[in-house]
């Protein structure tokens, strides 16, 4: 075969495989500012033990304390779906925790294997938390129907985080 030839069916050849892969992984990090200390922030976040803090979450029961892949959890949500995650980093002196969904519930949020990391760092008296979240769509093959789609993945996780970060600034303002 000669070079031109290859060269042809290489190229014939690379958009069917860049589309085969299936999905690829999305990131969205949200950001708050909170008129409270970083400790008084962290006191609530750096608990592993409960996020219902978060108003979408009903109920959490874990086991394992704050101890890096051992520490597990279970979140009922209000809609009564299920997820349940590993705790992967707990840095209390640099006030950042993270953990790692095994199960979702793709009817509660449309993710797969979302591994998030909460930070709080002090400004001045106030605090400002972020929170990264990198996860993949809820429907793994190409062609995923509307509501599994990378557009309501994004769309979904990014409403959660914002809503965990406007309830977590409320209470910690608030004092409650």
């Amino acid at each position: 075969m000669n070079r031109i030839s290859l060269a042809l069916l290489l190229a014939a050849l690379v958009p069917g495989l860049a589309s085969a892969h299936g999905p690829s992984r999305k990131k969205e990090v949200t950001t708050i500012e909170i008129n409270a200390p970083a400790d008084k922030v962290w006191a609530v976040i750096g608990n592993y033990q409960d996020m219902t803090w978060h108003p979408a979450i009903a109920k959490t029961e874990a086991t394992g304390g704050n101890e890096v892949d051992v520490a597990k959890r279970k979140l009922t949500f209000k809609s009564g779906g299920i997820f349940t995650d590993t705790l992967t980093k707990y840095e209390e002196k640099e006030r950042s925790i993270a953990f790692l969904t095994n199960d979702e519930d793709l009817k509660t949020l449309p993710i797969e294997g979302y591994s998030t990391t909460l930070t709080v760092t002090e400004a001045g008296g106030k605090s400002t938390v972020e929170w990264k979240g990198a996860f993949y769509r809820g429907y793994m093959n190409n062609d995923p129907p509307p509501e599994l789609s990378d557009n309501a993945a994004v769309k979904a996780i990014s409403a959660f985080q914002k809503e965990g970060l406007e309830a977590l600034k409320a209470k910690v303002e608030s004092g409650s």
